[in-house]
């Protein structure tokens, strides 16, 4: 037995959030990313459930065309507020709705995270951080939408940009959870006994 760290480490994921907080971890990765892959989840998952559905759903798409040392890192983050899931928003318009929903009001950040390694090993973990936002003005839920155009972000927003540094009041939890990867986690998930990987091509 080993640790992860014996592997090829594949990042699944196109997010330059998520490339810049396994890099902060200081170790060697490469991105790859598959067009069209399924996101798709039962409509009775709730919460946690629902980003660890698709985080294996990504991993598991890439089990054909892996190597026996390599080992896939794939994560899903939502935002869930009131028992619903804010997602990322269709447009500037719904960008905006979001934030209003989150205006004053406490909602949780999920993140599932499933590491599957080319021998066939799959791990898979969530980790949750509640984000309590401060009154918005209207004009500022414009401004940020508007200059910072949050469409590739769960909730609409990005706790590292200026809605988080004007709008986030407290955080219980990971912060770098929110921005889409628990790192701290991670690095312990990658440090614990993995199989010894097995001969790459």
């Amino acid at each position: 037995m080993g640790n992860a760290f014996d592997y090829r480490l594949v990042l699944a994921s196109g997010s330059p959030r998520r490339r810049e907080l396994l890099a902060g971890l200081g170790v060697a990765f490469e991105v790859r990313l598959l067009p069209g892959v399924d996101e798709s989840y039962p409509a009775s998952l709730r919460g946690a459930d629902i980003p660890l559905h698709i985080s294996r759903l990504k991993a598991e798409a890439y089990r054909a065309g892996m190597r026996p040392d390599e080992l896939v890192i794939a994560a899903d983050t939502i935002v869930w507020l009131d028992g619903q899931v804010l997602g990322k928003p269709r447009d500037e318009e719904d960008a905006r709705r979001m934030l209003r929903l989150l205006s004053g009001r406490t909602h949780e950040v999920y993140t599932g995270v499933t590491l599957l390694a080319g021998g066939g090993e799959c791990r898979s973990f969530a980790a949750m951080t509640e984000v309590a936002f401060a009154p918005l003005a209207e004009e500022d839920i414009r401004r940020y939408v508007a200059e910072c155009r949050p469409l590739d972000k769960a909730g609409a927003y990005g706790i590292q940009e200026w809605i988080g540094y004007i709008g986030v009041e407290s955080i219980r939890g990971s912060y770098f959870n929110v921005m889409g990867l628990p790192v701290q986690r991670l690095y312990r998930e990658l440090c614990a006994p993995w199989p010894a990987p097995g001969k790459g091509e």
